[in-house]
């Protein structure tokens, strides 16, 4: 009869995102991950599976926090302009408090060569993408964000902005220089 677990799963899978966020899939061993979780490497297999079943399993639930939160902050106010600005501050603010992210590092170590990656990722994308497409709808309808902008380029526009504060943050960019690429982003719109 298996025992039963006698530690907390969450914090477990907190810890192994930041092993992976912070070195990779390559680069995180077994070992790395067992001592960062707590807990022994057959506990780690008999819960998670394999090593990679284990980062899929850290890659989804890291992407749909991040993308759950940003998706609050960006809906949260009610005019449109104010949801992005809240958004892209937040956004910043978040990367300068905790630069590694699990996302980036993913899609920088897979790119396209994993469909597993590539689809917790598009997921993500479109999700996100969708609620930054209405919100630049609506701040246009407003008249806060200039008619003429195309909604598509200006929400691919804020993909990469997002992607550029966070890779500024692990580059060790100051808050300060993180919130004015924010404001920046915000400003191309208007």
């Amino acid at each position: 009869m298996p025992r039963p677990k006698t530690f907390d799963e969450r914090v477990a899978l907190d810890a192994a995102i930041g092993e992976f966020a912070d070195h990779g899939f390559e680069g995180t061993s077994a070992q790395m991950l067992s001592k960062a979780m707590g807990i022994g490497r057959q506990s780690m297999y008999d819960t998670y599976g394999d090593k990679w079943r284990l980062y899929l399993t850290a890659l989804r639930h890291y992407t749909q926090a991040s993308v759950g939160k940003q998706l609050a902050d960006l809906k949260r106010p009610t005019r449109a302009i104010d949801g992005l600005r809240a958004h892209l501050s937040a956004f910043a603010e978040d990367a300068a408090r905790a630069p590694s992210c699990l996302g980036l590092s993913a899609t920088s170590e897979f790119g396209c060569l994993s469909l597993e990656v590539q689809e917790i990722s598009r997921s993500a994308h479109i999700a996100l993408s969708g609620a930054l497409s209405e919100r630049i709808r609506d701040g246009q309808a407003a008249g806060d964000i200039a008619a003429d902008i195309d909604i598509e380029d200006a929400t691919d526009f804020l993909i990469a902005t997002l992607s550029s504060i966070k890779l500024a943050a692990r580059g060790g960019a100051p808050e300060t220089a993180l919130r004015s690429v924010a404001a920046m982003a915000l400003r191309a719109l208007t």
